[in-house]
């Protein structure tokens, strides 16, 4: 880290084992992404709680080169609690970006056009080709809003295709041309 860690304490008295815990959560920041820039935690002894009694309030700001990452108001009767509670929300937060930036974003399936081309309505399947002249098949599980009984050969549709066992297969087929490609 470039800037040496800060730790606030609001309305309580600094204890060196509550910093040390913070020392080794920030620790465990650092161990999951080594560009961490600075890390600010302010712990405060919030006013009292009609139902809760005294609670204390954590807030993590945590800077990455270009980003920050904050979180806010983690509360809890136990100062201990709500420091891991808030460490724990910034972890995933942290990963999250660390993630984004290796560009490990959940991609999602594109969806293809095509054309329902061969059709066996009592065996409860067919055959789909896209303008590319893959076919995929798909069953009566494979569409939409249960509408198998639309289908019919010519029917344009949408779907996502996934590799099957015995080659390319439609799943999420719906009925018609929602954009164009």
């Amino acid at each position: 880290m470039k800037v040496p860690p800060q730790i606030v304490f609001h309305g309580l008295e600094r204890s060196d084992a509550l910093e040390t815990a913070v020392r080794d959560k920030i620790a465990h920041l650092e161990h999951l992404s080594g560009d961490v820039v600075s890390c600010r935690v302010v712990i405060d002894l919030e006013q009292k709680h009609k139902h809760q009694g005294h609670p204390f309030g954590v807030r993590i700001d945590l800077t990455l080169p270009g980003r920050e990452l904050v979180v806010d108001r983690v509360q809890h009767e136990d100062v201990y609690v709500a420091l891991r509670d808030a460490f724990d929300a910034m972890k995933r937060r942290l990963q999250d970006a660390v993630h984004q930036r290796r560009g490990d974003e959940k991609q999602h399936a594109r969806e293809l056009h095509g054309e329902v081309v061969r059709l066996d309505a009592e065996g409860g399947f067919g055959f789909i080709r896209t303008p590319d002249g893959e076919e995929y098949y798909f069953s009566r599980d494979n569409v939409a809003g249960g509408h198998f009984d639309r289908v019919d050969v010519g029917t344009a549709v949408q779907f996502v295709a996934e590799p099957a066992g015995e080659g390319l297969q439609a799943k999420r087929v719906s009925l018609g041309r929602h954009h164009t490609p």
